[in-house]
């Protein structure tokens, strides 16, 4: 048995014929302004910037040229021969560049806990759905923005000429900033809660406080400790950059085999460095999968 469909008018037809054309040519002539727009933007930015093409890609060369360099031996009885034929020579002070790595690597961890624990005391004064004085709120969300906003190396050249070389600028640098980073994150989830297990504590006769302990904690306790995991890793990044300021670690050495144009060294601690930073990752990726996975499961 065949259904016969039927068919509109040859009107009708011509109608919503024109207008999906009419659609379809407004939605082009949106796509043309918008690339137009951005393209005008992005020409007034190279003039702003005093961009000189001839020049970007006349020297464009050098940037694989520098690799090039830095991968082959300038000194020593290997001149002119690449680094991986001789490993010995080539991560000559491997023992001074662990233990740099493993300064650089406390100066995250530490970095990272003082700022998890400032984070996690202040978010829950900047959400909305469990603050409710709005100058307080306000107040704390400027601060965490400020936190964040300012970039951790000009923290560190701060404490630097406050305190001198050392790791303790860049742990304060790093504890500022993640304190800024996970007060947000930390705050957006606790905003996402489900408030009936607070209603609920807080009709028992619970104060503020011991309604977050009991109520607001175990739900958002497992996606905390994901978003610490996930800061950690980027403070292992950031803690190798302290070192260019004189805040500890192993980017110390790096910024001085950069300036004394120690290629093979360039290149010895830049590999260590991105090797320790894949493991790190590897390993808190794993972690916050199962944490997360948890979560889902309950």
């Amino acid at each position: 048995m065949s259904t016969v469909l039927p068919q509109l008018p040859d009107e009708r037809l011509q109608v919503l014929a024109r207008g999906y054309s009419e659609a379809g040519a407004a939605k082009r002539a949106r796509a043309i302004l918008f690339a137009a727009v951005l393209a005008g933007l992005t020409a007034l930015s190279a003039v702003v910037a005093e961009v000189d093409i001839e020049k970007l890609f006349g020297n464009f060369g050098n940037f694989f040229s520098y690799f090039d360099r830095i991968l082959t031996f300038d000194s020593g009885p290997a001149t002119g021969q690449r680094v991986w034929t001789d490993p010995a020579e080539w991560f000559w002070g491997l023992d001074k560049w662990l233990g740099l790595l493993a300064e650089t690597i406390l100066v995250a961890y530490l970095g990272t806990m003082l700022g998890g624990v400032a984070a996690f005391l202040l978010c829950f004064f900047a959400a909305a759905n469990l603050m409710p004085r709005r100058i307080l709120r306000t107040c704390v969300r400027r601060f965490l923005e400020f936190c964040r906003t300012v970039p951790e190396i000009v923290f560190a050249l701060i404490f630097v000429i406050a305190f001198g070389l050392g790791a303790v600028p860049g742990v304060l640098a790093i504890a500022i900033h993640t304190a800024g980073a996970l007060g947000k994150l930390f705050s957006e989830v606790v905003e996402n809660v489900d408030l009936k297990p607070v209603e609920g504590v807080t009709s028992t006769g619970a104060n503020w406080v011991q309604a977050i302990r009991f109520a607001v904690v175990p739900q958002v306790l497992s996606n905390f400790a994901s978003y610490a995991l996930l800061r950690f890793e980027i403070n292992v990044r950031g803690a190798s950059v302290m070192g260019f300021v004189g805040a500890g670690g192993i980017g110390q050495d790096l910024i001085e085999a950069i300036r004394k144009f120690y290629y093979a060294d360039v290149s010895a601690i830049l590999l260590l460095i991105i090797l320790t930073v894949m493991l790190i990752d590897l390993a808190t990726e794993r972690l916050r999968h199962a944490l997360l996975g948890l979560e889902w499961n309950r």
